[in-house]
């Protein structure tokens, strides 16, 4: 089993910043570090908005590409997330996925962390 923990949400004005961290452990050997940040608002589906595949290679939602970076540490097996200029439409609950392969269907990543608030009032 892997187990991820995600930190670093929080409350921003509008424009500002944040870096969201995600946790990795247990058997982290089983997957190929295929691993993605999800969000949801209230009301809405999950969505992708950032992956990062096992060679390094990122993807990007259209709607966060520019602002958003993707990246992760591998000898920590810590996601990150940093997310600058950001808006109101951003505020979602932001959860870290891994996997074997990068998707940007939620429902084929089979491990989540309990995801972390994210809230930018304008």
């Amino acid at each position: 089993q892997v187990q991820l923990v995600e930190s670093g949400g929080g409350s921003v004005q509008a424009g500002g910043s944040l870096r969201l961290s995600c946790a990795a452990s247990g058997y982290t050997y089983s997957i190929s570090y295929c691993m993605a940040w999800f969000r949801q608002a209230l009301g809405k589906e999950r969505e992708g908005v950032a992956g990062i595949d096992s060679d390094g290679s990122t993807s990007y939602a259209d709607s966060v590409k520019g602002r958003f970076t993707i990246s992760k540490d591998n000898a920590e097996n810590t996601l990150y997330l940093q997310m600058n200029s950001l808006k109101p439409e951003d505020t979602a609950m932001y959860y870290c996925a891994a996997g074997n392969g990068f998707t940007w269907s939620a429902s084929m990543w089979p491990y989540w962390g309990q995801g972390t608030q994210v809230t930018v009032s304008s």
